[in-house]
C-alpha cells in the first residue's frame, strides 16, 4: 500500500457461482457501503467493516406501539366528542352527561392503558434478559 492517495490502477477480475455472489451480495447489503467493490476491498485488506443489525423484535415491538398509539387516538377523539356534546348542552350539562363521559372513560382508556402497561413490561423483560456465555457463544 505505497500509494495511498493515488488513483487505483490495478484491477482483479473474480468470477463468483451464483450461491457464493448471493452470499456476498447479503453481506454487502447489510453494511453502510455503497459500493461492492469499497466492500469487497475492505474485506480483503482486513478493514474494519460495519454491519448495520436490524433486531427484530425491536420491529415487532415499534409496530405494536403504532397500533396502541393509534387505538388511544382513536379513544381520545371519542373522549373530545363526547365533552363537545357535554359543553354544547347549553351551559346546563346534567350529571348525568358526566356520568356517561366517565362511564366511556373507565371502558376504554383504562382497558388500553392497562394494555399498553402489560406490552411494555414484556418488551422491557424482552430487553433485560442477558446471555448465558455459553448461549452468547453460540450465536456469533
Amino acid at each position: 500500500m505505497e500509494n495511498e492517495e493515488g488513483n487505483r490502477e490495478r484491477k482483479i477480475t473474480t468470477r463468483f457461482k451464483p450461491g457464493e455472489f448471493l452470499l456476498i451480495d447479503r453481506r454487502f447489503k447489510k453494511t453502510r457501503f455503497r459500493k461492492m467493490s469499497e466492500y469487497i476491498r475492505s474485506v480483503l485488506l482486513e478493514k474494519p467493516v460495519t454491519v448495520n443489525y436490524r433486531d427484530k423484535s425491536m420491529d415487532e415491538m415499534l409496530e405494536e406501539l403504532s397500533l396502541l398509539r393509534r387505538e388511544l387516538n382513536a379513544i381520545g377523539n371519542n373522549l373530545n366528542q363526547a365533552v363537545r356534546q357535554i359543553n354544547a348542552a347549553h351551559g346546563s350539562a346534567d350529571n348525568r352527561l358526566w356520568l356517561s363521559l366517565m362511564s366511556i372513560i373507565g371502558n376504554k382508556v383504562d382497558p388500553a392503558i392497562a394494555q399498553i402497561n402489560d406490552r411494555m413490561q414484556s418488551f422491557s423483560e424482552l430487553w433485560s434478559q442477558k446471555l448465558k456465555p455459553d448461549e452468547a457463544s453460540s450465536v456469533q
